[in-house]
């Protein structure tokens, strides 16, 4: 398995145009929170189960950015147990993100990552944390 410092290479070789990196601080958490929201509104257990198969990886590759996104999964968890329609919102924000997203990558000229590996719709999010991380001075 790739260390963390090589995913988060390989994903910000495509993420280095300052437009594209506004739009993935927006859009990234908003895709993540709107995917939790269609398995939410399929079974609340299956936002659970996704999250807890997300924590097992990131957490083979840094506990600490583990528990940074499990504190975030866990509060837009809670968000979602407390709305009144979760369907419809999470599949608009779903749709409205990722329009974000391939304009970023437009604008960037270079492919979504994922499109070489999927496993980097995971990494999105947690590459967000790490810029966090690196702009404190915190080891991941």
């Amino acid at each position: 398995m790739r260390a963390i410092d090589q995913w988060f290479d390989e994903y910000g070789e495509s993420h280095r145009n300052p437009i594209n990196k506004v739009l993935h601080w927006i859009c990234v958490p908003l895709i993540t929170f709107s995917v939790l929201g269609i398995l939410w509104a399929i079974h609340p257990w299956a936002s659970v189960i996704a999250v807890a198969g997300a924590m097992a990886f990131y957490a083979m590759l840094s506990w600490r950015i583990a528990a940074v996104m499990l504190a975030f999964s866990v509060l837009m968890l809670l968000i979602l147990a407390n709305m009144n329609y979760v369907l419809l919102p999470s599949i608009a924000i779903f749709v409205l993100a990722w329009i974000g997203q391939f304009i970023g990558h437009h604008l960037e000229g270079k492919k979504p990552s994922f499109f070489k590996d999927v496993q980097f719709l995971l990494i999105g999010p947690i590459w967000l944390i790490g810029a966090l991380f690196r702009s404190f001075g915190l080891r991941y």
